[in-house]
């Protein structure tokens, strides 16, 4: 997997001298006189307060830099160190340095790392993990280029730690380096460094790497678990995170509480009901204690998974709740349409003297804007400043998307005029998605012109102001867009659809005829859209944004993957019972209409996660009331 990088480790070197820094804390501690500086400091030497000074040892001074309080204290104890001649004992120079660094006090842990006359690996590593923990990345590489340099040896605790500075910084060119030592250090195969080297790839988003080097380890910890497990759902491997934990609750290994939680976020993003049941099942088999965090996690999951009654069940049955516990339900209450009962949970939070927080306040403006609270959302919007919320992009990209959803375009621009604050891409691409949804192709190009600014690469703002130009039938623009994404190399994202069936995802895309029962699931969608077509059903053919006839249009509307879905599941579960649908994109118009009429005709509920809310179609109408 790695080339031989040797030389290429100058990367880490820096012609930079070290500063020489006074040590600010003890000066001050060591001008006290010897008689006196017992007296004032704030730390005493454990268990020898009553010793004379010759009759103190190392570890008496070890115990106390580790009873400090403050990097004051520190200072003290480094004085009585100097003045007792000790700092030349390396167990305790060593230990100086660790308790600085903790305190953040770095300048401090560097000068006296470079007054220390002979230093062991153990020197080096915490000065490495100093400047790790202050999140000083250059400074933590060099002096681990200095470690591999000298021929210093590597443990466990040095490598996890740069390979981790490299994961934080995104960085996998110097992570390969690291790599590179470890496997000539023989260090490659232990079980805290490769589970840092997995994150690392994960995070700096090489999965495949991150899985290769997962699946040739020798053995596994539930660290390691637990990163790939997190790793695969961040990549969007959702199947591939639950395949794992299935695989690690085989080998025995049972997970703790952050793992638990990891894997409950893992469930959330795969959107699986039936999966969501079969963990909580497990959770509760094996007795895990279900506080604060697991609690909201459980909330995040079932609503995800569609079942927002079993996350008001879970909310309710939590002994402890935090202001992120009451924000997920009412998060869950939001995309879920239900925005009246999200209000009524944000006045129960403060009628129990809870101060609501930042995610607090941007769960409620979604549950406005997916319902077309304008006016509630507004007056949510200037609540904030009493609860000391200073409103955020995310906050405004609400408050542009409730304003670019209920028409008045204007505002959401004059609030984007006038806003004190950096816009984001996320920002833009809510008011490009208002103006697709009331054709105002002028307002469209000008937003695009900043958005494309913001992230050429995207492939999403190109195909969304194509659809804006081919809505409006400019299909010259629409070339131009589809040139200019070719030309850079972009493609749009494949729609896909699932569906769950006899306790297994069957998935879809676009014309699908890969799936063992591809005839029987079109035969069923002929016979379907008749049906529907005679209930009143009315293809909308707006929805392609293809320059061809209507009876090709119609067509085309006919193969989307939402529609095979459906009709597979007509046909492979009992008569009567729910449907529950995710599709990775924003479901069209046509197919909403679509569902609408077949809820009607076939007395079926079908639960639909798209990705950006819920929707429930029963007895011919949407819980979103069209408005999404």
């Amino acid at each position: 997997m790695l080339r031989n990088l040797r030389g290429r480790f100058l990367l880490f070197s820096s012609n930079a001298t070290i500063n020489k820094v006074r040590f600010s804390n003890c000066s001050a501690a060591y001008a006290v006189s010897d008689d006196s500086h017992e007296q004032s400091s704030s730390v005493s030497l454990t268990d020898s307060r009553s010793l004379p000074e010759s009759s103190r040892d190392t570890g008496d001074y070890i115990s106390a830099i580790l009873s400090c309080k403050s990097v004051v204290d520190v200072g003290k104890i480094h004085a009585q160190v100097i003045v007792n001649g000790f700092l030349q004992e390396l167990p305790v120079a060593n230990k100086l340095i660790y308790i600085y660094a903790q305190f953040r006090a770095i300048a401090d842990a560097e000068a006296l790392f470079e007054e220390v006359s002979v230093k062991d690996s153990v020197s080096w590593s915490v000065m490495v993990g100093g400047f790790a923990k202050t999140g000083d990345f250059f400074n933590c590489l060099r002096v681990f280029r200095q470690i591999v340099r000298l021929s210093l040896n590597l443990d466990n605790y040095t490598l996890p730690i740069v390979i981790r500075a490299s994961r934080d910084k995104k960085d996998v060119v110097v992570g390969r380096l690291i790599h590179e030592v470890a496997l000539k250090s023989g260090m490659d195969l232990d079980c805290y460094v490769c589970a840092a080297l997995v994150g690392m790839y994960a995070k700096c988003g090489m999965i495949d790497d991150a899985c290769k080097l997962f699946d040739e380890m020798p053995k596994r910890d539930l660290v390691t678990w637990t990163v790939m497990i997190g790793a695969c759902a961040d990549s969007g491997r959702l199947d591939e995170s639950w395949v794992l934990f299935e695989r690690m609750r085989n080998e025995g290994i049972v997970p703790d509480r952050a793992a638990i939680v990891t894997i409950v976020n893992a469930c959330a993003k795969l959107g699986s009901l039936h999966k969501a049941v079969i963990l909580h099942d497990y959770i509760r088999l094996m007795n895990f204690p279900v506080g604060v965090i697991l609690g909201t996690a459980l909330i995040d999951m079932h609503a995800k998974c569609g079942n927002v009654d079993a996350a008001r069940e879970m909310f309710d049955s939590m002994k402890e709740r935090n202001v992120i516990s009451w924000s997920a339900m009412i998060a869950a209450y939001g995309y879920h349409g239900k925005a009246t009962q999200a209000l009524e949970l944000f006045h129960a939070m403060l009628e129990r003297r809870l101060s609501p927080n930042e995610i607090t306040f941007v769960s409620l403006l979604n549950a406005c804007s997916h319902a077309g609270f304008v006016e509630e959302g507004l007056e949510i919007f200037d609540l904030m400043p009493k609860y000391g919320t200073r409103p955020n992009v995310k906050h405004y990209t609400c408050m542009i998307d409730l304003l670019g959803r209920a028409g008045r375009l204007d505002e959401a621009r004059e609030m984007i005029e006038t806003m004190s604050i950096e816009k984001d891409e996320t920002l833009w691409g809510s008011f490009l998605g208002a103006c697709r949804i009331h054709k105002n192709v002028e307002m469209a190009e000008k937003v695009a012109i900043s958005l494309l600014e913001l992230q050429p690469q995207n492939p999403g703002h190109y195909i969304l102001l194509s659809n804006i130009y081919a809505n409006d039938g400019k299909w010259k623009e629409v070339a131009k867009i589809r040139n200019l994404m070719n030309q850079r190399g972009l493609k749009k994202v494949p729609g896909y659809t699932w569906i769950e069936a006899n306790n297994k995802t069957h998935r879809f895309k676009v014309g699908d005829r890969t799936h063992p029962k591809s005839k029987e699931i079109y035969d069923a969608l002929r016979v379907l859209t008749e049906k529907l077509e005679k209930a009143g059903y009315v293809p909308d053919t707006n929805f392609v944004l293809h320059d061809v006839d209507e009876e090709v249009k119609v067509g085309m509307l006919s193969l989307h993957s939402e529609k095979l879905a459906l009709a597979f599941g007509l046909i492979a579960t009992p008569e009567g019972s729910l449907l529950r649908i995710t599709k990775n994109l924003r479901v069209c118009g046509d197919c909403h209409g679509f569902f609408k009429f077949a809820s009607l005709v076939t007395r079926r509920e079908v639960v639909v996660r798209d990705a950006n809310r819920f929707h429930c179609f029963k007895e011919g109408s949407c819980s979103c009331g069209d408005y999404w």
